[in-house]
């Protein structure tokens, strides 16, 4: 598709906007409300496109990661947003006399949204759900590497919206290129970080404010005050689901050196019991994907790294990779200079808790950060005084199903947050107003009557007030 179709598709979609710039909480609603009839009524099929694109991915896990979260995001959406449309009060200065000052949520226009093919429904729709909140269009366009899901969902949203109200587009790099250098009145990205800077390089060139979802290497830190069985438990989950194709999967673990030997026991325990059946570990998305994951590890050992194996299958029983944690890992390796988005968890060993924090301040800031422990003044420490997207303690995951936290990144993981409130926020413009007011009614009293020129003592008497 060209750059001139593009640019038409816009415009059709440009104009459908201008003639309800300001949909009704209603329409906002039942837009939302199709989304989720949409899923609802294709879960099965759904999960069956999800299972042919990763070669093999549980449909709970599908339903658990995908739908759920979608499901979630409309409920919330249904619950708040009618008060989240409300103009907000603001105090006035008190040369202002009587005026009045609030802030109201306005829709910014065509919203653009370019979603990944690790979660390629969910990372898609719950955008999309606070776009149309906030009383957008909305166009995306879905990623190439998860082609089967994206074309039934393209066909899907077909089904359910007309094109002009969400548009689809799918296709390769040359798509998402000419996409990205689309004039949006905002652009939505999740993805690599270096796909990410090319996204932000297409929209400054027409000023397009963007929200960018990236990675990075989220660290799960294991205080000698954690239960390590439990840590390893939460650690080996949050690893292991989606085969680690999770952008807030956790990338690596520190871990004081005395408790390394137990905690890798209990991490092969962990990972056993919950993915012994082949048939629950979800496949790499592609050939490309295996072979990078062969390779990172490769690469470490060639390092000296020593590879633990976290699960065995029964004998008849091939697992295209086997999930690993790496020790003695080289700093120089590729797996503890990339984000490692697959079963791969290298664990580095500290003495103290400055050594932990000088490591992960050394390093670009990740999405996601996970502490496991009991002693609170360390667990301050680590708030405190590291920089990551979000946190979750003594688990994984999950700060990013709870729909009243803003989710996003800091620095190269990311900017700009959405979900929940957070979610409408970043797809609207908070609108500032002033209704100049004279005192009690006064109009000689009005806004800016008594700085005006000719300057003279009444002018100085205001500033000696003001002051």
């Amino acid at each position: 598709m060209s750059i001139n179709r593009f640019t038409l598709q816009l415009d059709e979609i440009r104009a459908a906007y201008a003639a309800e710039p300001n949909p009704s909480l209603e329409v906002r609603l039942e837009r939302i409300g199709r989304i989720e009839q949409m899923i609802a009524a294709n879960e099965e099929k759904i999960c069956r496109v999800l299972a042919a694109d990763f070669g093999n991915r549980h449909p709970i896990e599908s339903r658990l990661l995908e739908f759920q979260m979608i499901y979630q995001a409309c409920k919330h959406v249904r619950k708040h947003l009618k008060e989240w449309l409300k103009p907000q009060l603001v105090a006035t200065p008190g040369f202002l006399g009587s005026s009045q000052a609030w802030t109201q949520m306005q829709s910014m226009g065509v919203v653009g949204i370019m979603s990944p093919w690790n979660y390629p429904v969910q990372l898609a729709l719950v955008p999309a759900i606070a776009a149309f909140a906030a009383g957008n269009r909305v166009w995306l366009k879905p990623s190439e590497r998860s082609s089967r899901t994206s074309g039934f969902l393209a066909t899907l949203i077909q089904e359910y919206f007309h094109p002009s109200e969400f548009c689809v587009s799918v296709g390769g790099t040359e798509v998402a290129e000419s996409f990205a250098a689309l004039p949006f009145d905002h652009l939505f990205f999740t993805g690599s970080a270096e796909v990410g800077k090319k996204v932000m390089r297409a929209a400054a060139d027409h000023l397009t404010s963007i929200t960018l979802e990236l990675g990075g290497k989220s660290p799960a830190i294991v205080d000698s005050s954690a239960n390590l069985k439990d840590a390893a438990a939460s650690i080996a989950y949050g690893k292991l689901v989606n085969s680690g194709q999770t952008c807030i999967a956790p990338d690596y673990v520190v871990i004081h050196a005395s408790d390394c030997e137990v905690f890798v026991q209990e991490l092969q325990n962990a990972a056993q019991k919950q993915f012994s059946d082949p048939a629950e570990l979800t496949n790499a998305i592609d050939e490309h994907q295996l072979a990078r994951w062969h390779h990172l590890v490769q690469d470490a050992v060639d390092r000296g790294a020593q590879v633990i194996p976290l699960i065995s299958c029964a004998d008849n029983v091939e697992l295209p990779f086997t999930p690993v944690a790496l020790l003695n890992v080289s700093e120089d390796a590729l797996v503890m200079q990339e984000e490692v988005f697959g079963p791969i968890l290298p664990i580095v060993t500290m003495h103290d808790i400055d050594s932990t924090i000088r490591h992960i301040n050394d390093r670009p800031k990740p999405l996601a950060l996970y502490w496991f422990g009991k002693n609170k003044g360390v667990m301050k420490r680590i708030l405190s005084e590291t920089r990551s997207g979000g946190v979750t303690i003594n688990d994984t995951l999950l700060h990013a199903a709870v729909e009243d936290l803003p989710f996003g990144g800091i620095g190269a993981s990311g900017m700009g947050a959405y979900h929940g409130k957070a979610g409408f926020e970043a797809f609207s413009h908070r609108k500032s107003v002033l209704e100049v007011r004279g005192f009690f009614g006064l109009h000689f009293l009005r806004g800016t009557q008594l700085a005006r020129p000719p300057y003279g003592n009444g002018v100085e008497r205001l500033l000696r007030w003001l002051r």
